[in-house]
């Protein structure tokens, strides 16, 4: 399978989105919602259609970068989240991206990718993140019939992001949406 911009685009346009849950996640809303500056520099890779971002915009946020593959998804967001600031909407690839911030907040990208691509992931995230900087979200616990969206373990994920990060915290979700309860972690990388 290539997952490339055509692959992406047809799940877009065939409505095959089941990563969408229409809201932002509730443990990405909650770790937010106990952050005080609202000035650091935000990337929330993999965006889709941006609950996310919309939520961090809302929230008082004002350094919230949105950063997807393909137009479609980032075309729904601009409708959505008309005042978000143009300069903060980038279409472009993860793994070529070259900026800095201080938190990378994962929703969908990381089950989005193939396994193989794990590793560069957490070496691209590692590469944009400031010093001090935080990966911070949800992947999935659990495996999938048909890919992608691809699982994994809380083991697996410690292991790959050890490699990288001093300080790697992964627990299960307590505060899932109900149809994903018992199958998320939250992990926070510094």
């Amino acid at each position: 399978m290539t997952m490339d911009a055509d692959f992406w685009k047809s799940r877009y346009a065939l409505e095959e989105t089941g990563w969408n849950i229409g809201a932002v996640s509730t443990p990405v809303k909650d770790y937010l919602d106990q952050l005080t500056d609202k000035t650091i520099r935000i990337l929330i890779p993999g965006c889709g259609f941006g609950y996310e971002a919309m939520y961090a915009y809302s929230a008082g946020f004002t350094n919230v970068f949105v950063l997807d593959f393909v137009a479609e998804p980032l075309d729904v967001f601009r409708r959505n989240c008309p005042d978000f600031p143009e300069d903060q909407i980038i279409q472009g690839d993860f793994f070529t991206h070259q900026e800095k911030y201080d938190l990378i907040l994962e929703q969908t990208l990381f089950c989005a990718i193939d396994p193989v691509m794990r590793e560069a992931y957490a070496s691209q995230v590692k590469s944009l993140l400031k010093p001090g900087g935080k990966l911070a979200g949800v992947l999935f616990n659990r495996t999938f019939e048909n890919n992608p969206p691809f699982g994994g373990s809380a083991a697996k994920y410690k292991e790959l992001f050890a490699k990288y990060f001093r300080n790697v915290y992964i627990a299960d979700c307590y505060n899932s949406i109900p149809q994903r309860q018992g199958t998320e972690v939250f992990i926070r990388c510094s």
